[in-house]
């Protein structure tokens, strides 16, 4: 399968919704066993909230050597491969750990109460 993220997104992959939009087109391959494309051609501009949505939350359900497998970004700027890896390195961590977790959730409510 392959999904052209930019007329999913247009040229700019920012927020959570857009990262929405791309998980729900390819998690149902990807939990079939199929190989999906990911096509960043003509995306521009990448944010953290949009990888989270779109690809880190695949690791909830997905083990990293799967997404390795069967998972494929063509099109990728270098800007936007950093954001990637570092979304993908945490998504790894928080899915893995329970403790770690409940402790961001912890700092996150204290942050929200601060405000």
């Amino acid at each position: 399968m392959q999904c052209t993220v930019r007329e999913i997104v247009g040229e700019n992959a920012i927020t959570l919704d857009d990262g929405q939009g791309v998980y729900d087109q390819i998690e149902a391959a990807l939990s079939a066993g199929e190989v999906v494309e990911l096509d960043f051609s003509g995306v521009a501009v990448f944010a953290s909230p949009f990888f989270n949505a779109a690809i880190g939350q695949l690791l909830r359900d997905h083990s990293a050597g799967d997404l390795n497998r069967l998972l494929r970004t063509t099109g990728l700027n270098s800007a936007g491969y950093d954001v990637l890896r570092r979304v993908i390195e945490n998504a790894k961590r928080y899915y893995a750990s329970p403790d770690y977790r409940e402790a961001q959730g912890r700092v996150l409510r204290e942050l929200a109460e601060a405000d």
